[in-house]
C-alpha cells in the first residue's frame, strides 16, 4: 500500500447506499450491520495499487458511512470490513479479504480466469490455484479459521459511476401480453459465428443490435428478447480449474454492474454503454429486451467457496443459514440469498431498478424464483415482501415478469402459484408436449389443457392465459434438434463424466442416435420438429422460442452446456436450416395475423354459457368431443377457435377476425377429419418443410386427409369483415 495523502472522511449520509458522486466529493455508503468497522480502500485507476485505507466513520442503523471531500467518478474502491469470525454463529469477517461493494455499478478485475483455457498446464495450473486460494476467506488448512493472506491485488473492485447524463433515448416498444413471443437467447452464442456481424463485434453487447440481427429478429416474428444474465460473474473455482467457465452466467456477484466479457472492446465503449445502446437501437426497431436475473444464489457457493463480497460484510444476514451456521442449498449452487431481510430485498428492488432505468429493459426472467420468497422459516409465501415491494415500485410494476417457479428446497415446486402480474415457464406444457408428440403418450384432454393454457395451474386470482410461458425447449437442456436425434445425453464434455444434466428428457432419435444422412430418419426428425413448434408457436398462452431452434441448431447431445463457450452453443448460422426457419416464420405470422390463436381472455365452449363460444374440441368426425372420447387413445382431434367478441385481441387486426380449425394427428397412421361449416383454405401444413400447404388457396373438401405425426391450420376465408374495433 502507498502513503498518498488523502483527506479524512466526513461523516456523510446513510443513503444512497453504494458510492454516489455530489459534485463535491463521492459518498460511501455500507449495510454491515454486524461488523466493528468498515474500511474504504482506494486504488490506481488499473485496480493494482492500493493507496489509501480510510475508516467509515460513522454507522447509522447497521449502515457505515463516510464522505470523501473533492472524491470523484472513475475513482476505484473496494471495502475492508472488520468483525467476529464466528462462523457457527454466522459471522465470517475477514479484513484480509478486499470486499465488492454490493452496489457497484462498474467492475474493475476479474475473479481467476476470464474465459476457458488450457487445464493440463502444469504451470498455468499452480497460478491458477494460488490466485484462486488467495480469495478464501477460511483457512485452506483449517477452515476452522480465518485465512491470513491478502488478496487486495487480485480482488475484484468497484469504480465509481458518474452521474447519469440525461438524452433522448426511443419510447419502450410496450408490446402487447398476447403479442409478446419470446426469443432466449445467450447474448455471446447468439452472434459468435454469424456471418453478417463483423468478426469484431460477434459475440457481444453490440452484436444483438446489428442490422443482420434486426432483420433476423423481424423476418422471424418475435417480440422480445429474453436475454440470460448479463450481471456480472465470477466463475465457479471447480470450472476454471477444468479450463471451462460459466457460459450461462448463472455465478452472479455484482447484479447491478454488466458482464464485461460481452463488450466488444472497440476504442471510446465501455460494456454498459454499449449495452445501453444496444437496447436503444432494439427499442427504435420495436423489440423488447428482457433478462434473466439470479437473485437466488450468489459465486460465493458455500462455505468452501470464496469471500468476495456479501459472506465478508453481512454473512449472517445476506444468506439463509442453517444450524451452526451452515448455508441452506436451497438452489444446488451452494447457498441461498436471504429475501426474508428487508434490506437484501431493497438491494435487490434497487439493482432491478437500476436495469430498468439505466439500461431500460422492458422486464425480467427470474432464476429459481420460489427462493425469491422464502420467509425466515424457509416457506414460500404469495404475500412475500420482494413481491410487495416489485408490484409497488412505479418503475417495475409496468414491466414484463417471468418466474422460473421453482427452487429445489422443501415445497420448491410452485407453478401457478405465483401473484397477478406474474408470468411463469410452464415445464408442465413442456412434458405434455414431448410425450404427446415424440412418444404417443397422453390423451386428448391433457393435450387440449395445456394447448389451452394450463387453466388448472394459472386461471385463478384474475390471472390471464399469458400467464403461461409455454416452451418445448430452453438453454437448460436439449436443443429442438437433438430433441429428436438423442435418446441419452451426451455430457463428457462438461468433465462430470455424464453424470450432470437432466436424465429424463421424454427425446427420441428417431432410429438413429446423432447424426445420419438415412433420408427417412432425417424426414421423421424434421416432421417431429415442425409438429412440435407448430404446437408451440399457436397454443394460447405465451410462447418462448430458444434462439437457434428455427435454424436446426444442435449440441450434438449435450443437454447441460453451461460451460460450453464454443461451437457447441454458438448458434450454427452457416448451416442454418432455410426450410425450418421459413416454417417458424410462417407460424409466427399466423399467430400474428389471427386473433383466435392469441386470445387474452380464457377459452369458452358451447357449455361455458358463453354467447360466442371462443373453441369447440371436435373429434375427426366433426363431433363435439365429450366423455370417455377426451381419454380415448387416440392422438386425433380438431381445435376450432373462434376470436372472443370482447377479446382485446380483435383490435390488432382490422374487421372481423376470421375463424381458425387446427387438424392435429400424433398417431403415425393418416386420418380422415370432417370439417366444420365453412369455406377452409390451408394456411400451414407441418408435413412439407417450409409449413406451406401443397393446396394453400383453394378451398377444401368437406373432408379432408391429415397424414400421420402433423398439424394443419385452416382459415375460414370468407368471414364476415368490417366490424370496427372502435364501435
Amino acid at each position: 500500500m502507498t502513503d498518498t495523502p488523502h483527506p479524512p472522511l466526513q461523516a456523510g449520509r446513510p443513503w444512497p447506499l453504494g458510492a454516489a458522486s455530489t459534485g463535491t466529493g463521492v459518498n460511501f455508503a455500507v449495510w454491515a450491520p454486524d461488523a466493528t468497522a468498515i474500511e474504504l480502500c482506494l486504488f490506481d485507476d488499473d485496480g493494482r495499487i492500493e493507496q489509501a485505507r480510510l475508516r467509515l466513520p460513522v454507522c447509522t442503523e447497521g449502515v457505515w458511512h463516510g464522505f470523501l471531500p473533492g472524491g470523484r467518478p472513475g475513482i476505484v474502491y473496494g471495502l475492508r470490513a472488520h468483525g467476529p469470525w464466528a462462523p457457527r454463529q454466522g459471522h465470517r469477517f475477514n479484513p484480509a479479504k478486499l470486499l465488492l461493494d454490493p452496489w457497484a455499478h462498474d467492475i474493475v478485475g476479474r475473479y481467476g480466469r476470464q474465459a476457458p483455457g488450457p487445464a493440463d498446464d502444469p504451470q498455468q495450473a499452480a497460478e491458477l490455484a494460488a490466485e484462486l486460494a488467495l480469495h478464501l476467506g477460511s483457512s485452506p488448512a483449517d477452515p476452522g479459521r480465518p485465512d491470513p493472506h491478502d488478496n487486495a491485488a487480485v480482488a475484484l473492485k468497484a469504480r465509481v459511476p458518474a452521474p447519469e447524463h440525461r438524452r433522448p433515448r426511443p419510447r419502450r416498444p410496450r408490446v402487447p401480453a398476447d403479442l409478446t413471443v419470446l426469443y432466449e437467447a445467450h447474448v455471446r452464442g447468439l452472434t459468435m459465428a454469424h456471418p453478417g456481424v463483423p468478426p469484431e463485434l460477434r459475440g457481444s453487447y453490440a452484436a444483438l443490435a446489428h442490422p443482420a440481427m434486426i432483420a433476423h429478429y423481424k423476418a422471424l416474428g418475435v417480440t422480445t428478447l429474453s436475454l440470460l444474465p448479463v450481471h456480472f460473474r465470477a466463475d465457479e473455482a471447480a470450472l476454471q480449474r477444468r479450463g471451462l467457465a460459466n457460459y450461462w452466467g448463472y455465478s452472479p456477484i455484482a447484479w447491478l454492474a454488466p458482464e464485461t466479457r460481452y463488450a466488444s472492446g472497440r476504442p471510446g465503449t465501455t460494456p454498459g454503454g454499449e449495452l445501453r445502446d444496444a437496447i436503444d437501437t432494439l427499442h427504435a426497431e420495436g423489440i423488447e429486451v428482457i433478462i434473466d436475473v439470479v437473485f437466488n444464489h450468489s459465486a460465493e457457493l458455500d462455505h468452501l467457496g470464496p469471500t468476495l463480497s456479501l459472506r465478508g460484510l453481512a454473512n449472517a444476514c445476506y444468506y439463509h443459514l442453517g444450524p451452526h451456521g451452515s448455508y441452506l442449498n436451497w438452489t444446488g449452487c451452494g447457498n441461498a440469498i436471504n429475501l426474508a431481510e428487508p434490506r437484501v430485498v431493497e438491494l435487490v428492488i434497487g439493482a432491478l431498478r437500476h436495469w430498468a432505468t439505466h439500461y431500460r429493459v422492458d422486464g425480467f426472467r427470474f432464476d429459481l424464483a420460489t427462493t425469491l420468497a422464502r420467509n425466515r422459516h424457509g416457506h414460500f409465501e404469495r404475500g412475500a415482501g420482494f413481491f410487495a415491494a416489485l408490484q409497488a415500485d412505479p418503475q417495475l410494476s409496468r414491466l414484463k415478469w417471468v418466474a422460473e417457479p421453482w427452487d429445489i428446497g422443501p415445497g420448491g415446486y410452485q407453478l401457478g402459484a405465483f401473484p397477478p402480474g406474474w408470468c411463469e415457464w410452464n415445464d408442465q406444457y413442456r412434458d405434455t408436449l414431448r410425450r404427446w408428440w415424440l412418444h404417443g403418450q397422453g390423451d386428448r384432454g391433457g393435450f387440449a389443457h395445456r394447448f389451452a393454457a394450463s387453466s388448472g395451474q394459472f386461471h385463478h386470482d384474475g390471472r390471464a392465459p399469458t400467464a403461461s410461458v409455454n416452451f418445448i425447449c430452453a438453454h437448460d437442456g436439449f436443443t429442438l434438434r437433438d430433441l429428436v436425434s438423442f435418446e441419452h445425453k451426451h455430457n463428457l464434455a462438461n468433465g462430470e463424466h455424464n453424470r450432470d444434466g437432466h436424465h429424463h428428457n421424454a427425446s427420441v432419435n428417431c432410429g438413429i442416435e446423432g447424426d445420419t444422412t438415412d433420408p427417412a430418419v432425417l424426414a421423421l426428425r424434421g416432421r417431429l420438429q415442425r409438429a412440435l413448434l407448430a404446437s408451440l408457436l399457436l397454443s394460447q398462452g405465451t410462447p418462448m422460442l430458444l434462439a437457434g431452434d428455427e435454424i436446426g441448431h444442435s449440441q450434438q447431445g449435450n443437454n447441460n452446456a453451461y460451460c460450453q463457450d464454443n461451437a457447441t452453443t454458438w448458434l450454427a448460422w452457416p448451416g442454418a436450416d432455410a426450410a425450418l426457419l421459413a416454417c417458424t416464420a410462417r407460424l409466427l405470422a399466423l399467430r400474428r395475423q389471427h386473433p383466435a390463436l392469441r386470445q387474452a381472455h380464457w377459452l369458452k365452449g358451447p357449455s361455458d354459457d358463453a354467447a360466442a363460444p371462443s373453441v369447440r374440441w371436435l373429434a375427426p368426425d366433426g363431433h363435439p368431443l365429450s366423455g370417455a372420447a377426451w381419454q380415448a387413445p387416440s392422438g386425433a382431434l380438431a381445435i376450432w377457435l373462434h376470436a372472443a367478441p370482447d377479446d382485446p385481441a380483435r383490435c390488432a387486426t382490422p374487421g372481423d377476425p376470421a375463424p381458425v380449425l387446427l387438424l392435429i394427428n400424433r398417431d403415425p397412421a393418416p386420418c380422415r377429419f370432417t370439417l366444420p361449416p365453412g369455406s377452409w383454405q390451408a394456411a400451414f401444413d407441418s408435413d412439407t418443410p417450409d409449413g406451406q400447404p401443397p393446396d394453400a388457396g383453394t378451398a377444401l373438401p368437406a373432408s379432408i386427409d391429415c397424414p400421420g405425426q402433423t398439424l394443419r391450420v385452416l382459415v375460414d376465408t370468407p368471414a364476415a369483415r368490417g366490424v370496427s374495433c372502435n364501435t
